[in-house]
């Protein structure tokens, strides 16, 4: 048992697929003088990335007027995230902060020297010159 459709494939132009018979094009997706970028980039060198002074120094040579925009005018937005905090003892994260003196504290031994040195900032204020001041 033969198949219902024909399938000729001609040397030239045309197609004939179940009696119907169109001729093939070029899809239009494709460019004939399309050169793909990485046969570009291996006959060319390498791009080399430069770092900010490069890029500062090279701002600076040439003339610009003072409503240009250049790197070093452009400022960041806000952060989204919130600020970090940290320990005013240790300069670890802080998790903790007293009540009273409002400073930051990371740990147990940072709130003892804060507590040890909030005692003695409070025995200075009331007899001055009796400790050294450089301890408060």
């Amino acid at each position: 048992m033969e198949p219902s459709f024909k399938k000729q494939k001609l040397a030239g132009q045309s197609v004939e697929t179940n009696q119907q018979s169109y001729s093939p094009q070029q899809p239009s997706f494709k460019n004939p003088n399309f050169v793909h970028s990485m046969k570009l980039a291996a006959t060319s060198k390498r791009r080399l990335w430069k770092n900010l002074k490069q890029i500062q120094a090279a701002e600076k040579a040439l003339p610009w007027k003072p409503t240009d925009v250049t790197y070093s005018s452009l400022d960041a937005p806000p952060s989204f995230y919130p600020a970090k905090k940290y320990s005013d003892i240790s300069g670890l994260p802080a998790k903790y902060v007293d009540p009273h003196t409002k400073l930051r504290y990371a740990s147990a031994d940072d709130w003892l020297n804060l507590r040890s040195a909030s005692i003695t900032c409070s025995y200075e204020e009331e007899a001055p010159g009796a400790l050294d001041s450089s301890s408060c």
